[in-house]
C-alpha cells in the first residue's frame, strides 16, 4: 500500500523545518531524502516514525490514518548512522533482542536470527560482540536487528555515514542488493547525492524544509526542477553561466572582449525570448584547441587529474567561468587558449529570479 505524507508542517519555535511537504511513497520501491545539512529530512523521517510530532498534516497508510499512532504501534524498523548496538549482548542477541522483548516463541526467534544472518552473510559472526566487528559488520547487524522484524518499511537514517569511502560503496550495493531480495519499502536519508542516485527508485530533493523536486534519478538527473537541483544533483556539480541570451531560436552568451558569441539553437520548445541562466554540465561541454562555429574561447585557469578523467577550469570573457570534464589524456594545459563547444540538446536554461527550470513552464 502507498504511504502518503499530506501537507506536512514542522516548527520548532517560530522556526519552520518542514513547508507543505507533501509526497507519495509506494509499496516495495526505495525512496532517498536528499539535501545538505539542515534541509529536514531527518526531522520528515521521525515524524514518518512517530518520533516526532508534525505541527500540521497527516501520514497515511493505504486508507489508514497513522499519525497519531505510538512509534511501537507503526510497525516500522529504523537503522540509524551510529548502529546502536548493545555491547554487551553478542550478534546473535542484538539481532534477537527486538523479537524477544515482543514475546516472540524462542524457536521462532532463532530460525529468524539464522534467516537474516545468512541474507546478510553473518552467520560466523553470530557469537561474536561488537567491539570484536569492523565498521562494515557492525552496520550489517544493526540491519539485521531491523530485518528480523519484518517490518511493512524500513527508515534509514544515513547508515552508510561512519564507513570509509570503499565501505560506503560496497554497502551501497548490498542495501540495493537486500532491497530487491526483501522488496519492503524504504525510506532513506542522505545528503550523498551520488548515494542516492545510485540506490534508489525515487529521490526526493530537499532545501529549507521545502521539497524541490520528487522524481526518478534519471528525470531529477536530466530534467531538474530548478538551479538548486540542478546543482545538487550531479558530480563534477552543473556550470552555471548569467546572462546567456535567447534571441530568434538562437542562444547566445556575452564573451566580453570577443563579443556575443551564438552557441546554439535554443532548447527550448516554447519561443521564449529574453535574458536565461544557461547551465551545462561538465560532462557535455567540449574542449578544443582550435576555434570553430558555436565555440567560446576561453583560458585554461587550472586542470584538476581525476584517474581516467580531468577536469579543466577555463575563463571567458569578463568574468564567465566554466569546468570541463576531459579524458586524462587530452592534450590541455593550464595558461592554453582553448574553444569551448557546446551541445544545444545537453544544455538547461532557467528563469533568472526564481531558478525555475523554462523547459518545465
Amino acid at each position: 500500500m502507498t504511504i502518503r505524507l499530506e501537507h506536512i508542517w514542522k516548527s520548532f519555535g517560530p522556526v519552520a523545518v518542514l513547508k507543505d511537504v507533501h509526497l507519495e511513497l509506494p509499496e516495495r520501491e526505495f525512496i532517498t531524502l536528499v539535501g545538505p545539512s539542515g534541509c529536514g529530512k531527518t526531522t520528515l523521517l521521525r515524524i514518518l516514525a512517530g518520533l516526532e510530532s508534525a505541527t500540521r498534516g497527516e501520514i497515511w497508510h493505504g486508507d489508514t490514518r497513522v499519525s497519531d499512532l505510538a512509534p511501537g504501534k507503526r510497525d516500522i524498523a529504523m537503522v540509524f548512522q551510529n548502529y546502536a548496538l548493545y555491547p554487551h549482548m553478542n550478534v546473535h542477541g542484538n539481532i534477537a533482542y527486538g523479537l524477544k522483548v515482543r514475546g516472540t516463541p524462542k524457536a521462532e526467534i532463532a530460525a529468524r536470527v539464522l534467516e537474516v544472518a545468512r541474507v546478510l552473510e553473518i552467520e560466523s559472526l553470530l557469537g561474536r560482540k561488537p567491539r570484536q566487528l569492523s565498521g562494515g559488520q557492525r552496520q550489517r547487524v544493526a540491519l539485521g536487528r531491523a530485518m528480523v522484524r519484518k517490518p511493512w518499511l524500513f527508515l534509514m537514517d544515513e547508515p552508510l555515514s561512519n564507513l570509509d569511502a570503499k565501505l560506503r560503496v560496497t554497502m551501497r550495493g548490498e542495501l540495493k542488493r537486500f532491497h530487491m531480495r526483501l522488496e519492503t519499502t524504504t525510506v532513506y536519508v542522505t545528503h550523498d547525492q551520488l548515494e542516492a542516485m545510485t540506490m534508489s527508485d525515487k529521490i526526493a530533493v530537499m532545501d529549507h524544509g521545502v521539497v524541490q523536486q520528487y522524481a526518478t534519478p534519471a528525470e531529477v538527473y536530466n530534467r531538474p526542477a530548478n538551479t538548486f537541483v540542478a546543482g545538487f544533483i550531479g558530480s563534477p556539480p552543473m556550470n552555471f553561466v548569467e546572462r546567456a541570451e535567447l534571441r530568434g531560436g538562437e542562444l547566445a552568451l556575452d564573451c566580453g572582449p570577443d563579443g556575443r558569441i551564438a552557441i546554439g539553437a535554443s532548447p527550448l520548445p516554447n519561443g521564449f525570448a529574453g535574458e536565461t541562466l544557461l547551465g551545462v554540465r561538465p560532462q557535455d561541454l567540449e574542449v578544443r584547441g582550435a576555434p570553430r562555429a558555436g565555440a567560446v574561447p576561453a583560458t585554461v585557469t587550472l586542470i584538476q587529474l581525476v584517474g581516467s578523467e580531468k577536469l579543466v577550469e577555463v575563463a571567458f570573457g569578463a568574468a564567465g567561468k566554466l569546468t570541463a570534464q576531459v579524458k586524462a589524456d587530452a592534450p590541455v594545459a593550464a595558461g592554453e587558449r582553448v574553444w569551448i563547444g557546446f551541445d544545444p540538446a545537453k544544455l538547461h536554461l532557467f528563469e533568472p529570479g526564481s531558478g525555475g527550470n523554462l523547459a518545465l513552464r
